[in-house]
């Protein structure tokens, strides 16, 4: 399957970013335990106009990360392998089992436990580290898995944003978000109106994350509602959409996510830290990541073309399905900042993030190691 321009890009850019996202993962740890750990752990807690280091980053430079994750979607719905239900039907319902398994087995560990709340944390998969370990693997996979896992994880993000509208909002502020909705309301007219300048929108977008804070509401969620009212113009080269798309993609990649890598793994390891992965709300997220992940898209994959409403890629075996699976068990970003949402306890907060940097990896070996020996090598057919 050839792959556009604009994905291999794309591609570059995620595979990229998810070496950088480890190195500042291995870094962080390793100053966090070192002689140096609590000024750097205090370095986060720092307020700046009233708010701490650790809020700016979380609740807005995340809000950027949102806006692109939005635009991306809207790219695959208007070209990309969301554009046609042909097209996105395995990948979507690959990102549903994806989702529904992990959180019934986190479930199965925490139902009414005080951790029961992070259900929602082993549901999504990281794309950037996703993708960085399918890179290592060359040409060896068909460019098909490629295009296969990116759209599951976009689909994923989806899905996992929606978990966050819905599951993981506080008490409602409603003339705040009634603000939200005006100023959203008057974007629509904009867009409508067919102005094409970004000025306004990203000036829209400040003010409406304002109230978005102020609402109850995720403000992260302000990210996906402007994606989706800026002008896109069917996905075309010279829209607003794609050229802020395009302008996201590396400061994102390069310095907003190690950002966040930076200020939420700053995790003290007391020489007993493994003792925590016995606890219910760890073995949740383990067995959630590691085995829900593979075993859901799996068997939503196979329920999909049993039943027809989906189709296998010509280049793809079910052994590539496994692969894909294993690499969606990497949660990381989304993963930790779903547990930020879920609890407020920082000894468990602390404890999650210890099993989701533990799932991840382990998922990430998994995958490679899968399609590195239990996959016969891709070989492209002659033209």
């Amino acid at each position: 399957m050839k792959l556009t321009t604009l994905f291999q890009e794309f591609f570059e850019s995620e595979k990229l970013g998810g070496i950088l996202l480890l190195g500042c993962t291995a870094f962080s740890l390793l100053i966090a335990n070192s002689a140096w750990g609590e000024g750097y752990a205090h370095l986060w807690h720092q307020t700046i106009g009233g708010r701490s280091v650790e809020f700016w980053i979380n609740d807005g430079l995340m809000t950027i990360f949102f806006l692109l994750i939005g635009l991306e979607l809207e790219r695959e719905l208007y070209l990309g392998e969301l554009s046609s239900w042909r097209k996105a039907a395995l990948p979507v319902v690959a990102a549903l089992g994806g989702m529904v398994v992990p959180a019934l087995l986190h479930a199965a560990f925490n139902h009414g436990t005080p951790t029961q709340a992070g259900e929602g944390i082993p549901v999504a998969t990281d794309i950037a580290f996703a993708i960085g370990v399918l890179s290592l693997l060359s040409s060896r996979v068909p460019g098909a898995l490629k295009i296969f896992l990116t759209a599951l994880a976009v689909a994923d993000d989806l899905g996992a944003i929606l978990v966050i509208a819905i599951f993981y909002s506080t008490g409602i502020a409603w003339w705040s978000l009634g603000m939200v909705a005006l100023i959203f309301s008057i974007l629509g007219i904009l867009n409508r109106l067919k102005v094409n300048n970004l000025i306004p929108y990203l000036v829209g977008g400040v003010i409406m994350w304002y109230f978005m804070v102020q609402s109850g509401v995720h403000p992260t969620i302000t990210g996906i509602l402007l994606a989706f009212i800026i002008p896109s113009g069917s996905g075309r080269a010279d829209s607003p959409s794609y050229i802020l798309q395009e302008l996201l993609h590396k400061p994102v990649a390069f310095i907003i996510l190690p950002i966040f890598a930076l200020a939420n793994t700053s995790i003290i390891l007391e020489s007993n830290w493994y003792e925590s992965l016995t606890e219910a709300n760890s073995l949740g997220i383990l067995a959630g990541l590691v085995i829900g992940k593979p075993v859901g898209i799996c068997v939503a994959c196979w329920l999909a073309v049993r039943f027809g409403w989906a189709a296998l890629p010509s280049d793809l075996s079910w052994k590539h399905i496994v692969g894909a699976g294993l690499l969606a068990g990497i949660g990381f970003t989304m993963s930790i900042f779903i547990t930020l949402l879920a609890f407020d306890n920082e000894t468990i907060v602390n404890h999650s993030k210890i099993a989701i940097l533990c799932a991840s990896l382990t998922a990430g070996v998994l995958g490679f190691l899968w399609l590195r020996f239990a996959v016969e090598p891709f070989v492209a057919e002659e033209v």
